[in-house]
C-alpha cells in the first residue's frame, strides 16, 4: 500500500501537467458543450487505459523497442495534432462561431480526437515503462497489475471531466465572439507547440 500511494502521487502530478489531451478536452468543450468535452475526456482515458494494460502485460516493451513502430506511431500524432492547431487556429482566424454541436455526432467526434491523441502520443507509453518497474514484482497478482494500469486513466478522466464541465457552466462568458477566438488561438498554438515537442522528442 506504501509503494501504491508512491505510485498514486506521481500519477496525480502528471494528470494535472496540462498536454495535448487538456487541449484537445478544452477545444471540444468550447466548441460542443459539455457533451462533447466528457466524450473527449473518456476518449482520452480509453486510450491512456490501452496503453497501461499493454505495458503491464509486457507488450508495450515490444513496442518501445521496436523503433519503425514507435516512430510510426509518434509522427501519426504529430501530423494529428497539426490538424487539430490548424483547425482551432482557422476558426479564431475566421471568427464565425454559430450554436454548439452538443448531438451525438459531437460526442463520437470529441471522443475519437480524444483517442486518437493519446494513444500516438509516445510519452504516456515510456511513462507507463520508466514508472512500472519501480513498482513491479515477479509475484504481483494479477488485479495489482490492472490497479496499476487503471490508476492513470480514472486520475485523468476525473480531472478531465471536471474540465469540461467547469467550461460548460461558464459557457455563456466564454461563448462571447472576442474570448472564443482568444481561446482559439491559445488552443492552436497549444496544439502546435505539442505537436513540435513531439516531432523533436
Amino acid at each position: 500500500m506504501t509503494a501504491y500511494l508512491s505510485f498514486l502521487l506521481i500519477a496525480a502530478v502528471v494528470v494535472i501537467t496540462p498536454g495535448s489531451d487538456t487541449a484537445v478536452v478544452l477545444k471540444n468543450s468550447l466548441m460542443s458543450g459539455r457533451r462533447g468535452g466528457v466524450a473527449t475526456a473518456f476518449g482520452v482515458t480509453s486510450a491512456a487505459a490501452v496503453q497501461g494494460v499493454l505495458t503491464a502485460a509486457g507488450l508495450g516493451i515490444l513496442i518501445a523497442q521496436s523503433q519503425p513502430v514507435l516512430q510510426t506511431i509518434r509522427w501519426i500524432g504529430v501530423a494529428y495534432l497539426t490538424f487539430l492547431a490548424l483547425q482551432a487556429l482557422r476558426s479564431a482566424w475566421k471568427g464565425e462561431y454559430t450554436a454548439q454541436l452538443r448531438s451525438t455526432k459531437a460526442g463520437a467526434r470529441g471522443f475519437r480526437q480524444g483517442f486518437i491523441t493519446n494513444i500516438t502520443n509516445p510519452a504516456v507509453l515510456m511513462f507507463y515503462l520508466a514508472l512500472f518497474p519501480q513498482f513491479m514484482t515477479p509475484t504481483m497478482p494479477f488485479w495489482a497489475l490492472g490497479l496499476l494500469a487503471l490508476t492513470l486513466p480514472v486520475l485523468g478522466l476525473a480531472q478531465q471531466t471536471l474540465l469540461a464541465l467547469l467550461v460548460d457552466s461558464a459557457s455563456k462568458w466564454l461563448q462571447r465572439r472576442r474570448v472564443r477566438r482568444f481561446l482559439d488561438t491559445f488552443t492552436g498554438v497549444a496544439l502546435g507547440g505539442l505537436s513540435l515537442r513531439v516531432a523533436l522528442q
